[in-house]
């Protein structure tokens, strides 16, 4: 991409009225979201500084790391493969594919077309997986309702989290009905579930599940994979083929890290204290095989360039949300898998110098270094990206991305920067110039040619300099002349004198609520609904609540309520996965107070589908088994094939930022909690 035809993408997307509305309305609502989520975190600096220094420790010592992970993922039973590029890891997962389906379908007397149910994964956008596997005739559908979305108007993603915030509600409605054949509505809730039942049938049956990785657990050689909707949980389970495909970059040392970046994760990126489905997978399920591809395609060549800090990245979109840049221009506009600040640098470090011009568009303000979960200082990179200093040799670092007129006003800023009393006299010199180009107003409008001037204006020097200002009120010392300290800081240097804050710790701060209010009220924001009761009354309050619904059949877990009562009340149970069952009932392993959420795993009776197939999810949690954090919950879920943190109903806000309740998982989420 060079700089005129992305400057032409600038002006579209400007031009765009809808595309503007919806990028402002996703801006506003993510921000504060994310700022009500970090507000239930008292620690969260403390937190943010730990995520960095975590994460700078595994890109530092990747490789040790990497072996670690996948000697204990082997042990698992998990098949690792590891690509040294985009075609090496699309060679790898035809070939899983291939052998593994043929080998499904050796019966059948004709070969169908393979079907690929595949959950959102950057990855396999960055190495074009999907226009390679359709090549070879499988049948690929995206079941993220907005990558689906995408995927049937043949676009990228316009947002790593919102892959559809570009578009309207009437644009979905009008989209779905020409290609799905249903009548045209623009009803949100009603789009929603048409997407429902028609990626039923694709969950139902497919013959490979692909998904991304959101972390690979050094220490037990297991995955977590973090979505709100069900699909991610439903391509990992359902199909006896799973492929999980991962940066290589991805990687935490243990739970303590996993569970220190899942509290910024999430909060960072929509605004959840907890997405509603987190996994933690170990082991393949009885009758699946399971494959991990570890992808390099560039990683290790950005690890030893000057850009090696956004290998950090942990993929939240919160730079995207606070760039004032992104926010009126989009993804596609940067024509990148991987847009917006940390896109820009990550794109010019893994594709090449035609990426360079994207670092042009930031203006450096810095919003996106702190919005950062992980501390990542994008300002520096995009300088450095800037300066010429991608790490791909075919580089051309004379091509900047810069008109002539920037490159001759950057090289006379160097020179006037370089020296205080030409940088003073500069100061007067500008100051003059915009009082006589705009005596009245406080804004000048910059000639096109400046590559300014059709989207951004320039503001009037201040009256007096930030030097003068300084000076007036002290050079920012004290009444003694010592430096002022910020709170944070200050708080942090007087933790550290008491010794109450040593490196590496981080705090666990818990209400002092009992853990049992905290969890109910914590479900309670979640649209999840808790029903007390005492451990003689469970099976009749559950057969009462069947009843007033109407149901006489249930997907149950055994050993759960009382089965003999259940037959005498003329309600049938299956251990198996029916699609039909409209409820399933289980028993959880334990209860997170602090966010609501509830921990189930593979089991007698198929109890991961039972707690996903069904509209409604019946959840049996003793008061006895709800813990503090996730952090106390983790290591529950060693020596399971896989486990899931469900923290509410399942949900979306990919149509117009709107949350909608019940995707491909459940849409009620009840929780017979029993007092002990």
């Amino acid at each position: 991409m060079n700089s005129n035809r992305f400057r032409q993408r600038i002006r579209q997307s400007l031009a765009n009225e809808i595309l503007q509305i919806a990028l402002d309305a996703n801006a506003e609502r993510r921000l504060k979201g994310r700022a009500a989520a970090f507000a239930s975190l008292p620690d969260w600096r403390e937190r943010r500084h730990q995520a960095h220094i975590l994460r700078a420790d595994v890109i530092e010592h990747l490789e040790d790391y990497l072996q670690q992970f996948i000697s204990n993922a082997q042990r698992n039973g998990i098949v690792v493969h590891r690509a040294s590029d985009a075609n090496e890891a699309i060679e790898i997962i035809l070939e899983i594919t291939k052998s593994t389906t043929q080998n499904s379908q050796s019966g059948e007397s004709t070969a169908r077309k393979i079907l690929i149910a595949k959950s959102k994964s950057m990855v396999s956008e960055e190495i074009n997986l999907n226009h390679a596997l359709e090549r070879e005739n499988f049948r690929v559908v995206e079941t993220d309702l907005g990558e689906y979305i995408v995927q049937l108007r043949r676009e990228r993603p316009a947002h790593i989290i919102t892959p559809a915030v570009h578009l309207r509600r009437q644009e979905v409605g009008q989209l779905f009905h020409e290609k799905l054949g249903v009548p045209y509505t623009e009803d949100i809730a009603e789009l929603t579930q048409i997407a429902r039942r028609i990626l039923r049938e694709i969950f139902l049956s497919a013959d490979v599940g692909i998904s991304g990785v959101n972390f690979g657990i050094a220490e037990t050689g297991g995955i977590c994979i973090v979505t709100n909707e069900g699909n991610g949980r439903m391509v990992t389970t359902l199909p006896p083929l799973h492929i999980a495909l991962m940066g290589m970059e991805r990687l935490v040392r243990n739970f303590e890290d996993l569970a220190i970046l899942l509290s910024l994760l999430p909060r960072s990126a929509t605004g959840q204290k907890l997405t509603v489905y987190t996994q933690i997978i170990h082991k393949p399920l009885p009758h699946q095989q399971r494959h991990l591809v570890l992808l390099d395609n560039g990683r290790t060549r950005l690890r030893n360039s000057p850009l090696k800090e956004s290998l950090y990245c942990i993929r939240c979109g919160a730079c995207l949300n606070a760039c004032p840049v992104f926010r009126e221009i989009g993804g596609h506009a940067y024509n990148s898998v991987y847009p917006g600040p940390i896109g820009s640098v990550i794109s010019a470090g893994l594709f090449g110098s035609e990426f360079v011009p994207l670092a042009q568009a930031s203006s450096l303000c810095g919003a996106c270094k702190e919005a950062c979960p992980v501390e990542i200082d994008l300002p520096k990179l995009l300088t450095r990206v800037r300066a010429g200093q991608s790490p791909l040799p075919n580089r051309q670092s004379s091509k900047t991305g810069l008109s002539r007129f920037s490159v001759f006003f950057l090289r006379t800023y160097s020179r006037f920067a370089r020296s205080p009393r030409l940088f003073a006299l500069s100061q007067t010199f500008a100051w003059l110039i915009t009082r006589l180009l705009s005596p009245r107003s406080e804004w000048i409008r910059l000639p096109a040619f400046t590559g300014w001037g059709y989207s951004k204006d320039f503001p009037r020097f201040a009256g007096k300099t930030f030097r003068a200002r300084f000076h007036q009120r002290g050079g920012g010392r004290g009444e003694r002349g010592e430096l002022r300290e910020g709170g944070e800081l200050r708080k942090r240097r007087e933790l550290e004198e008491r010794g109450e804050l040593g490196e590496g710790e981080v705090s666990q701060p818990f209400r002092d609520k009992e853990k049992r209010e905290q969890f109910i009220e914590e479900l309670a924001k979640l649209n999840g609904h808790v029903i007390r009761t005492r451990a003689n009354e469970l099976t009749d309050k559950v057969i009462e609540f069947l009843r007033s619904r109407g149901i006489n059949r249930i997907h149950l877990e055994p050993n759960v309520l009382n089965e003999s009562l259940l037959q005498k009340a003329g309600i049938t149970f299956s251990r198996e996965a029916e699609a039909a069952l409209r409820v399933g009932v289980t028993k959880a392993l334990c209860g997170l107070a602090d966010t609501g959420s509830v921990l189930e795993a593979d089991g007698e009776g198929n109890k991961l589908h039972a707690s996903l197939l069904p509209e409604i999810h019946i959840v049996i949690l003793h008061t006895s088994d709800i813990l503090p954090s996730l952090l106390d919950a983790l290591p529950r879920t060693l020596g399971t094939k896989s486990a899931v943190f469900i923290t509410g109903p399942s949900r979306t806000s990919d149509i117009e930022m709107s949350l909608t309740i019940g995707v491909h998982g459940p849409g009620e989420l009840y929780v017979f909690l029993v007092d002990d």
